[in-house]
């Protein structure tokens, strides 16, 4: 039986977007963005494999113009003039990973939260550690911003991009932050 062309609802488009911090890979479907990571990043591959799995496409090349909007604002964020993302996101994940995430992206940007803290604001105190593979599990970098979560003593750690990327970023947030408005513990 010769190859069919794949169903263009199934296709994920993929994407490298240059920043000032290193090249990302960026994956999109119809339902948004699933992938945004830098692309040295350790599991990479195997997070590619799970959201294969997960939403059942076949990743290509190509434009998307949930990819165009995500260069876009990246290019904003970087410079300093953007510090919300309006992207359409398609998380998926486990319902207590979901919800991690949901409270990652309520933490304003400039401002960092504690793992106890999240743990404490998903409904689950004392799960600073899950909150912590949650975190590690998170497959959209920067627009997630997972990189704004830290020690309860203030510490930077863990952060799949790096530590000097999760430093660089909660810098860059602090400097575009309104004057007063920035709350690190850093």
């Amino acid at each position: 039986m010769p190859p069919t062309a794949a169903d263009p609802a199934t296709l994920l488009r993929a994407r490298w977007i240059e920043t000032p911090l290193g090249t990302m890979l960026a994956l999109a479907g119809e339902g948004g963005l699933l992938v945004l990571e830098f692309v040295e990043r350790a599991g990479l591959e195997r997070e590619l494999q799970r959201v294969r799995r997960k939403v059942g496409g076949t990743v290509v090349p190509g434009e998307h113009p949930v990819l165009q909007a995500v260069e876009e604002q990246l290019r904003r964020y970087y410079e300093g003039t953007l510090r919300t993302f309006e992207v359409p996101l398609d998380l998926r994940g486990s319902e207590f990973e979901r919800a991690v995430w949901q409270a990652l992206l309520r933490i304003p940007c400039g401002e960092t939260r504690s793992y106890a803290q999240i743990a404490a604001e998903v409904g689950a105190p004392g799960s600073a550690r899950a909150v912590g593979r949650a975190n590690g599990a998170n497959p959209v970098a920067v627009i997630v911003p997972c990189h704004r979560v830290v020690r309860a003593d203030g510490s930077l750690c863990g952060y799949g991009g790096g530590v000097w990327r999760k430093q660089r970023l909660l810098e860059l947030e602090r400097a575009s932050a309104p004057s007063g408005a920035g709350k690190l513990f850093w």
